[in-house]
């Protein structure tokens, strides 16, 4: 990694603490832009002309575009979240790699970013989709727990939001199961996990009180059956 190569390169204990001082703040930094660029944002106002933040629940994350913008838009948003959290940890761990320091510092910050993105007056998205993507990035059997967790949850509720807040609970857990050599990564992952749900705190009242909107995909079928109507008035007409 960088600060191990240049620390050998040095030799001298003081210029190596300055070289790994110099590439914490990297891992700090550098991921915390990544993070603070928020694809819903861009994309509902580049392609859209319009701000997701104004619409729906008002966050700026996958689900909110799915119910306002629709399907595409929540992939293209989502693919985008994924890559961005891939970034910062491969740079973490590239910059301050040792002890897989460098990933559970970048994906923190990543995620924090994500939340509260300098670029948009601090006001981003929930972090779940980032927060999956780290996971995935310093350990694939986390991501994959975190993905039956989610599925399991949201298909069997059709709450988005507890989907999300019980893959939280989970993350610090999975992280000492799966990664108990990195001390710093349950850390980082118990971090994740309390801003995670902590940016949920809106939905969980909700959820308390039976008022949190359930996830509704009547209307994707209804699409599909009112295209396979018209397809078959067509050939109908022609015959």
């Amino acid at each position: 990694m960088l600060v191990d190569f240049l620390c050998r390169r040095l030799e001298n204990p003081t210029a190596d603490s300055i070289v790994i001082l110099i590439g914490a703040l990297l891992c700090i930094i550098l991921p915390y832009l990544i993070g603070s660029m928020n694809p819903a944002i861009i994309f509902s106002k580049l392609i859209y002309h319009d701000d997701i933040r104004t619409h729906g629940s008002g966050n700026a994350g996958t689900t909110n575009m799915l119910r306002t913008f629709g399907v595409k838009a929540a992939i293209l948003t989502l693919v985008c979240d994924f890559l961005k959290a891939i970034v910062a940890v491969f740079l973490g761990h590239l910059i301050l790699g040792f002890f897989g320091m460098g990933g559970s510092i970048a994906g923190f910050f990543v995620v924090f970013g994500h939340m509260f993105p300098i670029f948009y007056n601090f006001k981003g998205g929930k972090g779940v989709a980032c927060a999956g993507m780290v996971a995935l990035a310093i350990n694939p059997w986390i991501f994959l727990f975190l993905v039956f967790i989610f599925l399991t949850v949201a298909i069997g509720t059709r709450l988005v939001s507890l989907a999300s807040v019980m893959c939280a609970l989970f993350y610090p857990m999975l992280f000492k199961w799966f990664a108990p050599h990195v001390n710093l990564s349950v850390v980082m992952a118990f971090l994740i996990m309390v801003f995670v749900i902590f940016m949920h705190r809106e939905n969980i009242k909700r959820i308390w009180n039976h008022k949190e909107a359930k996830l509704d995909l009547s209307k994707f079928s209804r699409k599909k059956k009112k295209q396979g109507e018209e397809s078959t008035d067509g050939k109908e007409d022609q015959k």
